[in-house]
This record gives structure tokens, sequence and C-alpha cells, in this order.
């Protein structure tokens, strides 16, 4: 069984393979036939249906792309009580999430 490759006619402009040392050449499409290719394949008449628990995670990640990285009622109390002397470390906590987080690395 053979195949035909269509689509080269020898009134196409043609440029040098990249990375061949034989010299040979290949048709330089336009970007007016990369186009015109696009819009033959979209008119296909494919749809795409989403289902209620695929919108739902999109308007999900809607929300959390829109939602503050930080809190910051939270870190102006901590600036506060810093500026004020009054903010206290607990070192057991610290000790214990820096072991929580040295555990999860093994």
């Amino acid at each position: 069984m053979t195949a035909k490759i269509g689509g080269y006619s020898t009134s196409e402009a043609v440029a040098p393979l990249k990375g061949s040392n034989t010299g040979s050449v290949a048709p330089d499409k336009s970007q007016g036939e990369a186009a015109a290719a696009v819009t033959a394949t979209s008119q296909t008449g494919d749809q795409l249906t989403l289902t209620a628990n695929a919108r739902s995670l999109q308007k999900l990640s809607d929300v959390i792309t829109q939602a503050p990285v930080v809190n910051a009622t939270k870190v102006a109390s901590i600036k506060q009580a810093v500026s004020s002397g009054t903010y206290q470390v607990d070192s057991a906590r610290v000790a214990h999430k820096i072991l929580q987080f040295e555990s999860g690395l093994k």
C-alpha cells in the first residue's frame, strides 16, 4: 500500500531544511495557508459540553485565582504586635513545624 503526499506545488517558495547537510529544500508555507488549515479544521462540527462538575471546578478555580495570596489583616496585626513589642514566638510550635516539614521531605 502506498500513500501519496500532496499539497506541494513547484510554484511555492522553497527554503533549505534545517539540520540537513544534503542541501535539500522544503516548501516554505505562508501564514495564510496555516490559518486556512486551522479554519478548515475548526469547521468540522466538533462540540464540547462541560458537565456541571466541570463548570463548578472552573468557577472555584476562578475564585481561587482572584483571592489574595496574603491575609492582609493577619499581617497587619502581627506587624503591630512586633512594633509594639508584644509579639511572642512559640518556640515549641516552631520546632514542631520544622520537624513536621523535615519528615515530609523524606
